[in-house]
């Protein structure tokens, strides 16, 4: 089968969605199908698979994402010989990804990844909610009808989209990881980076970015270190230079700057060990609709603690493969200095932890998305294009 994923943002660009297309790419190609991505930008980015296309766009200011139109005619041509289509954006991507199925008669499936309505609120701060929601509600159903199959990797998520009003069929198939770096990571030396084994070392891995709620969990985290001496934290991860200071900042005026420690961005084989050196993965993110990096946390023996928000509860059993808290400092600093107290609950949750992370491997996750392709390929009428529907309607009339 041939397989295109379209998509507004690719490699070099570092996302949950960019991650997840990889790994499906390739554990999809290992199971003999070819998969090509079609994107945006970074034209002189040295791809060495010739199944990504690249189409040229105008970059929106250093966030990793591009803005154009149409994809290049070489790209369009590629696109006509696909089985599938399966775009994870639902805006520039999406729109074009219908306009290619229904032109060329391929089923498209649609993965919604995001939380567009709280990405809205980090990210244009000025536009009130009920706005940024209200324009979802009127964009998302009709986009949601247009495509063959709407796929939510996760219940969470799924409740989202009614929200929005989608009322289309909504599938729910977890974003697979390649776990078995995780499951089999060995640690790096806690001395190299000035900590010690009598440490209670907290990790948070992800991009630095005001949706991912990093304020909030140095503010925990500072609240914890006045009970406890012995608290240390790893932020492992980059993102925009501003953001990466402003975090920076915020933990220096917390107090907090001598037990954070900041990696920056680190090449993903290596993330495992750094994740094996800790005690308890921590994140205050409640934009999550599939969160790659806690699930990568659980499979290397890791308890989680978390907001309770969709994404987050829909990975995390709370009380068993770590605890779910209220949004709310208070609450999460208090179960966090009990989490911190407490090791023989930490092996126990990390160890239930690992276990569950088995649901989520891509190997699994793959397969379920294939057999989704399989039968939208072989049983589903593609809906006729504009153009054929034109002609149907002109027909009727001179007939």
């Amino acid at each position: 089968m041939r397989i295109g994923m379209m998509t507004d943002a690719y490699k070099p660009h570092v996302s949950g969605v960019t991650s997840y297309i990889d790994l499906n790419k390739r554990a999809l190609e290992a199971l003999g199908h070819e998969v090509y991505v079609f994107t945006f930008g970074d034209m002189d980015h040295p791809d060495d698979d010739p199944r990504i296309v690249r189409s040229p766009g105008l970059p929106i200011a250093d966030t990793g994402f591009y803005l154009s139109l149409r994809h290049t005619a070489a790209a369009k041509q590629v696109i006509r010989t696909m089985d599938i289509i399966h775009v994870h954006h639902p805006f520039i991507s999406g729109r074009l990804a219908t306009v290619y199925g229904h032109r060329n008669q391929i089923p498209v499936v649609f993965t919604n990844h995001t939380r567009y309505d709280l990405y809205a609120q980090t990210r244009l701060p000025l536009m009130p909610s009920e706005i940024s929601f209200s324009l979802l509600q009127s964009y998302m159903p009709a986009f949601c009808e247009n495509v063959d199959l709407v796929i939510s990797p996760s219940r969470g998520m799924e409740k989202i989209l009614r929200q929005y009003g989608v009322k289309s069929h909504i599938e729910v198939v977890s974003n697979g990881a390649d776990l078995k770096p995780f499951l089999s990571a060995k640690p790096l030396a806690r001395s190299d980076f000035g900590f010690t084994d009598e440490d209670t070392l907290l990790v948070y891995m992800g991009r630095i970015a005001p949706e991912k709620n990093l304020e909030f969990l140095l503010k925990s985290f500072a609240g914890v270190t006045r009970a406890l001496p012995n608290i240390k934290m790893l932020i492992v991860g980059g993102g925009q230079r501003e953001h990466e200071e402003e975090t920076k900042d915020i933990a220096a005026q917390l107090g907090s700057a001598e037990r954070v420690k900041f990696t920056g961005t680190i090449a993903y084989d290596k993330l495992p060990s750094y994740l094996a050196m800790c005690d308890i993965f921590t994140t205050a993110s409640v934009t999550e609709v599939h969160p790659f990096s806690v699930i990568e946390g659980m499979a290397t023996g890791l308890p989680i603690i978390g907001i309770d928000s969709p994404g987050i509860s829909d990975s995390i059993a709370d009380g068993e493969t770590g605890l779910l808290t209220a949004d709310d400092l208070a609450s999460y600093t208090a179960k966090l200095t009990t989490f911190c107290l407490n090791k023989d609950l930490q092996k126990k949750m990390g160890a239930a932890a690992r276990k569950a992370s088995d649901q989520f491997s891509i190997e699994h996750t793959s397969k379920i998305m294939l057999g989704h392709y399989t039968r939208l390929k072989e049983n589903v009428v593609p809906k006729e294009s504009l153009e054929q529907r034109l002609r149907s309607i002109l027909k009727e009339f001179t007939s």
